[in-house]
């Protein structure tokens, strides 16, 4: 598998529109394992999932028949309207999105919300899957074809739109050759090595011995550089403690003692895939994704953290998800915003603000570099709805 070219694909739509299943199909593996997804039907965290593709002369498939050709890495993102701060997240660490949308039903209010999520983090490759194929009449199919191609406008025109009962497992091989074919960003192996930590958590099964034990471990993508086992690390802002002053971020140092690329164990990450690091830290310190959002990189190799971020900002003309359309309100001084930047999510009040700039004083503090992409969302009766997307300037 490490021989492969890696690509990270997200899937994406609207709640009950088929997302887990398709991607039970297409990576064998179904997603949601937490006990709580399970108990409630719905995807809560992200689900991840590897897949070799392979070709013979039936064509594409991941039942290892045949020639490897890709490795896939794929994350399942929630579809649930309250989720959104977990949507952005695995956003974040995509090259590719699928974005779902179930043939009877249409386009609902998340579909265009997940569409303005992954334009909101520059994603350029998107393939649409019309899913449950087998659940409409084709005149219904041609109506909810013409509404996708609405949907994408003029930027993502020429985004493939694929027939497909996830459920029957039809066109399931197109979809496979679609996504072997996609173009892989290029990968910076050189640049000082940036992780960003979207789960974190302790796999110790009760009633191990203590020479038995694993260290707190990290999941999430290498987006720069390089990391090997043994190498020293730091992870910022850090652990969240508590002193008398309130509430403190204390940046991690600590020894990679394994990484895994998909299940491989291998001994250096470089970009693409979904990965893991085993680290020397008490397993208590990543429990329940408590160290998700920070960043990691050699000692010394990351900036401070900072509570303050200047952003350039463009509004969407709508906002989804909140029962009915709505026209977004410009911003003004004072609003509280929530901000999605790499897979970190804080909220915050406006402090400043122009035709196309914003300044921003957060109540937890970020790593950020000049560029990254941001996803801006506010607060409408409870939920946080995504208004808009900027770049750190």
């Amino acid at each position: 598998m490490s021989e492969l070219e890696t690509v990270n694909v997200g899937i994406f739509g609207h709640i009950d529109h088929g997302k887990t299943t398709l991607l039970e199909k297409l990576s064998g593996k179904w997603a949601d394992t937490h006990s709580e997804e399970l108990k409630r039907g719905i995807t809560i965290k992200l689900g991840y999932a590897d897949a070799i593709i392979s070709k013979d002369k039936d064509g594409y498939n991941v039942e290892n028949k045949g020639k490897k050709i890709r490795h896939i890495s794929f994350i399942d993102a929630p579809g649930h309207e309250m989720l959104m701060a977990t949507t952005l997240s695995g956003a974040a660490l995509i090259d590719t999105a699928i974005l779902v949308v179930a043939a009877n039903e249409g386009i609902k209010p998340q579909t265009r919300e997940h569409f303005m999520v992954l334009q909101s983090r520059g994603i350029k490759n998107i393939i649409v899957v019309q899913n449950k194929i087998d659940l409409t009449d084709a005149e219904h199919a041609k109506k909810n074809h013409s509404e996708i191609l609405k949907l994408l406008g003029d930027k993502y025109k020429d985004s493939p739109i694929i027939p497909i009962s996830a459920q029957q497992g039809v066109n399931i091989n197109l979809l496979l050759e679609l996504i072997s074919e996609m173009e892989i960003p290029a990968r910076d192996l050189k640049s000082k090595p940036l992780f960003a930590i979207a789960r974190s958590f302790d796999i110790n099964r009760p009633g191990l011995k203590p020479k038995d034990l694993h260290g707190a471990v990290l999941g999430g993508t290498l987006k720069r550089g390089t990391l090997k086992a043994g190498e020293e690390i730091e992870i910022k802002p850090g652990r969240k403690m508590k002193d008398g002053a309130g509430i403190k971020f204390v940046p991690l140092k600590t020894k990679i003692l394994s990484l895994f690329k998909g299940s491989e164990k291998v001994e250096e990450l470089t970009p693409g895939g979904s990965m893991s690091i085993e680290t020397e830290l008490d397993m208590a310190i990543g429990k329940g994704d408590a160290l998700s959002g920070n960043l990691v990189s050699k000692i010394g190799e990351l900036p401070e953290s900072t509570t303050i971020v200047k952003l350039k900002y463009n509004l969407f003309p709508e906002v989804f998800g909140i029962g009915a359309h709505a026209k977004v309100e410009n911003l003004k001084k004072g609003d509280v915003v929530m901000l999605s930047i790499n897979t970190s999510i804080t909220g915050g009040n406006i402090t400043d603000i122009s035709k196309d700039s914003l300044t921003i004083s957060l109540k937890v503090p970020v790593i950020v570099f000049k560029e990254d992409d941001a996803g801006i969302a506010k607060n409408f009766a409870g939920h946080w709805r995504l208004i808009g997307a900027g770049k750190v300037e």
